[in-house]
This record gives structure tokens, C-alpha cells and sequence, in this order.
């Protein structure tokens, strides 16, 4: 069946820019680097306007080949008034040099602190504060390249003291500042995407092992922070050798009672590795708290820091962070998404349970 499809104009392009919700259902928009299609008015990143094709509605988008996208659900009817506040929300966060307080977010909308964390999670996925540290990573990212001053990108970034530079820094980009800066020179790095039962995958390695495994809900959004973070490294698609590795770290994803057996380029400050290797030692099936993590390592006092390591931790499963909960046994946060831990936790319980009857 033929569809009708066109290049981006002047007017759908500003359209794109602005997010202009008058310009939902008009047209819909494919990126062919995804092959998702959104509304006009979708909160997701900007595309490349080289990567973008235009079609009249979601139908003929779909005939193209396209999938809706998950976060403005381009074929369901118009959003609601709902939707409206929460993007005018994630404006006012992106336009903030602050991370704002969840008060601040109430008090511009005039919602109720709780209803505004349920509502803003059930149209973007994400808390508002999850949300506004992607928006500062993103901005930091970008900071990084432009200012020949480390500490002057981080300032211009909204971190103003010198321990949000190191702490946050750091839980953002899952190496210090500094050298994310360098981005990756003088390295060369075999990566791959795939997919998944918890979604897109990236895997890539060094000479000296596997350095990043990375979730999400879309290909694009992995592949863009992994080039951003090596920006400056020597990246060579995946091999058959290779292929073979990403297809072990799949099988560890979906069975995490296997062992990967492969090395790991493991790159992070003296206490970081500590931490690392300490969560290797935890069992598929079994969580601790940071507090006890700390204890493990010899350092009761040093919670906090345990999770900022934690948060720091660039190769999912590999190194198991998703096995550290809090102290009364409810999930925190995960790099790739609280859903995601709580879904590999479940499956790590379920397959124990297993073991434990077949060996009664």
C-alpha cells in the first residue's frame, strides 16, 4: 500500500521546535534513526531535521513502517488537560538553573505535591526529580564541550558547590567530570544494540573488557549518551566474536543466576571498584541495604557514599547494583529505571524459589 509521506517544512519544523500542541493532528512525525513516530508535541529529545519524514496521520506512519511512540502516544485521542500542566512542567524544569523542589513544581500548577508526582510519572515516566536530572545531565554534557573549565561547565550547569561537582557529577555522567571531558581519546570501542525483555541494550568493550551495558525504553537515547560520553574514542560495530558477547549479557538479563564470564573494564575511583566488587559478591535472589554494603566493605559510616557508587555503576546487571535496596526493603533508585530493578529482582526471587523446590 502506498503511503504518503514528505519532507520536513519550515512551518512543521518550528511546529517540532516549540512542541506546539496546535499542530497536533495535523501531521505526525517518523525519525528514521528510531523508526518511532511522535506528535508534534512530543516532550521526547529533538530529532536531526535530516532524520525526520511527515505524514498526515498515525495510519500512514504505520504503513511506513513506523511504531508510535510510548511517551506521546501519537494514536490515542488529544491529551487532556492533565497532559498540559505536566508539559508546561517539564518546560519550567528545563528553563530552571536549579533542580526545583517538588514545593516549587506544586506551587506552579497548584496541585497537591503527591498528586503531582503521580500525575507528572503517568504521562513522562519519570519522577520530576528523575526528570530534571536528565535535563541537567543533558545540559552538562553539552557544557562540557563548550567550556575549556571543567568547574566553569558544572557552575553554568546549576552545580554550585564543589561537592555537587564531584558527587553528582559523577552519578550523571558514571565517570568524574574530567574525564568524561576527554571522551573517550585514544580508545577503541566494538559496540552493539539489541533488544531485550527489559528493552533497548547497548554493550560495548575495550581492549580490556566490557565497559558498558545500558537499558532503556529506546534504542536512540542509549546510542546518543554512549557517543556522547566517548565522543572522542575510536568506534567500530560489533563482529561475529562480539555478537557472541552481547548475546551472553542478553542471556545473563534474562537469567541472572548465570555467570557472564567475561572480563570487565571496570573504570572508577579506588572506593568505587570496592563497592563494585562487593556487589558482585551479593547472590542472584538476595538484596542488602547501603547500610549494610557499607558494613561489608569495612565502612559503616560510609552509606552515602556506597550510594553514590552505586549511582555511579555504567554496566547493568554485570555489576549487580539493582540488589541494594533501603533499609525497610523498598526499592530506590536505579540508573535504568526503578521498573526495570524491580523486575530483575522478582525474576532473580522466582528463579531461587525454583531451585529450592527441585532440590526438596
Amino acid at each position: 500500500m502506498t503511503t504518503v509521506t514528505a519532507e520536513i517544512t519550515d512551518t512543521q519544523w518550528q511546529a517540532i521546535l516549540v512542541r506546539d500542541r496546535r499542530a497536533d493532528g495535523r501531521f505526525v512525525y517518523g525519525v528514521i534513526t528510531t523508526g518511532i513516530f511522535c506528535r508534534p508535541s512530543c516532550p521526547a529529545k529533538r530529532p536531526n531535521p535530516d532524520n525526520v519524514r511527515i505524514f498526515p496521520n498515525g495510519q500512514t506512519a504505520q504503513q511506513a513502517g513506523f511504531r508510535p511512540c510510548r511517551r506521546c502516544t501519537p494514536l490515542s485521542p488529544a491529551a487532556s488537560p492533565v497532559t498540559d500542566i505536566v508539559i508546561a512542567l517539564c518546560r519550567y524544569i528545563e528553563q530552571s538553573h536549579d533542580l526545583p523542589t517538588l514545593k516549587a513544581l506544586a506551587s506552579q500548577c497548584g496541585w497537591s505535591r503527591h498528586h503531582l508526582q503521580r500525575q507528572f510519572k503517568a504521562v513522562t515516566g519519570l519522577s520530576p526529580r528523575d526528570y530534571a536530572l536528565a535535563v541537567r545531565r543533558r545540559r552538562l554534557a553539552v557544557n562540557l564541550q563548550r567550556h575549556h573549565s571543567v568547574s566553569d561547565a558544572m557552575q553554568e550547569s546549576g552545580m554550585e558547590s564543589s561537592s555537587q561537582r564531584y558527587t553528582q557529577g559523577k552519578q550523571m555522567l558514571g565517570m568524574l567530570p574530567g574525564q568524561y571531558r576527554s571522551r573517550g581519546a585514544g580508545i577503541t570501542i566494538r559496540f552493539a544494540m539489541a533488544e531485550c525483555s527489559l528493552g533497548s541494550l547497548l554493550v560495548a568493550e575495550t581492549a580490556q573488557g566490557i565497559c558498558a551495558i545500558s537499558l532503556g525504553d529506546e534504542p536512540e537515547p542509549l546510542l546518543l549518551e554512549f557517543q556522547a560520553r566517548f565522543a572522542d574514542a575510536d568506534l567500530l560495530p560489533p563482529d561475529p566474536a562480539f555478537d557472541d558477547k552481547v548475546a551472553r549479557v542478553i542471556a545473563l538479563i534474562e537469567d541472572p543466576h548465570r555467570n557472564l564470564s567475561l572480563p570487565l573494564d571496570i573504570r572508577g575511583t579506588a572506593f568505587q571498584q570496592r563497592v563494585w566488587q562487593a556487589l558482585q559478591q551479593i547472590p542472584p535472589g538476595t538484596t542488602l541495604s547501603y547500610q549494610e554494603l557499607a558494613e561489608k566493605i569495612g565502612q559503616p559510616g560510609a552509606a552515602r557514599a556506597v550510594a553514590s557508587a552505586c549511582a555511579a555503576n555504567t554496566l547493568a546487571v554485570a555489576i549487580p547494583c539493582h540488589r541494594i535496596v533501603r533499609r525497610d526493603g523498598s526499592l530506590s533508585g536505579y540508573r535504568w529505571g526503578v521498573e526495570r530493578k524491580r523486575a530483575l529482582l522478582e525474576r532473580e526471587h522466582e528463579e531461587s524459589e525454583c531451585e529450592k523446590k527441585q532440590r526438596r
